[in-house]
């Protein structure tokens, strides 16, 4: 699917006008839509199992244990543990294939039914937007920033329709602990990424990426308190420990997902790693310059479609670039999931309103005193001095708001 995106419309751009002359404009049209959908879901099915399998061997790692090692081909096993086990997870999603569908007598069987489908619906159609390389995307919209976030939000109405429609507490105090978390870490989410997209000038992810190509400069630099509030943010909308309070399996059983099983079951965890790796691949191409490569310029990373004859194996390079950037922020989830404990409900609402939502105004400020200095000095030198400026700032505010030491204690 990725390698036909060769067009600066996308795959969709590129497959409709060979399908016209065979089945019109409209058969053309659904036609291409669903071979988009079917690559969209091979993708996020192979990538979910592989994140899967890899968080259980992160996770072995750092509790020094070796994890799954059975599945799989026993000389691999025997070479490292990083190599066995690598079938442990086709085999646990073949068994939730097979599961029996398990509802409760008096739930609410349209939303029940519904919720699991609707989280997977979101995931996937998130996904559209994300730019892989250079012309390697499936649509480029002129608000793919904004689609991407406003899709995603939704998942709350999927949370809070699975936590109604159980019929049970602990299922509706998980729905409406999720639906309180993701509204109050949404809001410094979106207000760290307004300030790359006032640099950047547009809401195409695409166009984000070009801007950063042509300022010289990641947007990590100017907006590095942006990209620690929108990674810390996104942890918590995707309900990833120590922000995982829905699912306070010592309070709450499972959270809203306490009372499904198999299939149902599957797509709620599916939908929890894809969504991992759609708020890493949004960070990596909206701070960290998505396919691009430092001191590696050449015109397709840097003006993809204006190259007369673009390399492919330069374009693939863009690519593993950008899978590389990616991988690197979930594995730094996965890292913090396994070594930091579960927040406190107070303190999870005081650390967002109180933390999140400030530092992520103060980026925004930061950024646009980035964007007027270049505009009159044309150097991206103004970058590098407004976010160093801006961390200055945040550093000693906090280190102001430190408490007292008791007397007669050492620094």
């Amino acid at each position: 699917m990725l390698i036909l995106a060769q067009t600066p419309h996308g795959f969709d751009g590129w497959l409709t006008p060979h399908l016209t002359p065979l089945l019109g404009e409209f058969g053309a049209a659904a036609l291409s839509m669903l071979i988009v959908l079917a690559g969209c879901l091979a993708f996020i099915a192979i990538n979910v199992l592989f994140l899967v399998w890899l968080e259980r061997k992160i996770s072995a790692r750092i509790q020094n244990r070796t994890g799954p090692m059975m599945t799989g081909p026993r000389k691999w096993a025997e070479t490292s543990m990083w190599f066995g086990g690598f079938l442990q997870t086709p085999a646990d999603a073949i068994k939730l294939l097979f599961k029996e569908q398990i509802v409760p007598a008096k739930a609410d069987r349209v939303p029940f039914y519904l919720a699991p489908m609707s989280i997977f619906a979101v995931c996937l159609t998130a996904h559209v937007v994300l730019p892989f390389g250079p012309l390697f995307w499936v649509a480029d919209l002129n608000v793919g920033l904004l689609y991407a976030v406003a899709i995603s939000s939704l998942t709350v109405l999927s949370i809070l329709m699975a936590g109604w429609a159980s019929n049970s507490k602990y299922s509706l105090l998980g729905g409406l602990r999720s639906a309180a978390q993701m509204l109050s870490y949404e809001i410094p989410l979106i207000f760290a990424l307004l300030g790359p997209i006032l640099m950047a000038g547009s809401l195409s992810m695409v166009d984000i990426v070009r801007a950063q190509a042509e300022y010289g400069v990641w947007f990590l630099i100017p907006s590095f308190l942006g990209l620690l509030v929108y990674f810390i943010c996104g942890i918590a909308e995707v309900n990833r420990p120590p922000f995982d309070i829905p699912e306070a399996e010592s309070e709450l059983v499972a959270g809203y997902v306490s009372e499904f099983s198999g299939l149902m079951f599957a797509m709620f965890f599916l939908a929890e790693f894809a969504n991992m790796f759609l708020i890493a691949g949004i960070a990596t191409t909206v701070f960290l310059g998505g396919w691009l490569i430092p001191g590696f310029d050449a015109p397709e990373l840097t003006h993809p479609g204006l190259t007369a004859n673009p390399r492919l194996w330069v374009q693939l390079l863009g690519v593993a670039a950008f899978f590389v950037k990616a991988y690197i922020l979930v594995l730094v989830m996965m890292w913090i999931r396994w070594t930091f404990p579960r927040l406190r409900p107070d303190h999870l609402m005081n650390f967002g309103w109180k933390f999140m939502l400030p530092i992520a105004f103060l980026n925004l400020i930061g950024c646009a005193i980035a964007t007027l200095l270049y505009e009159v000095t044309g150097e991206p030198l103004s970058f590098w001095a407004a976010g160093l400026l801006l961390c200055l700032t945040v550093w000693s505010v906090m280190r102001s708001r430190r408490p007292p030491l008791p007397q007669g204690a050492r620094p």
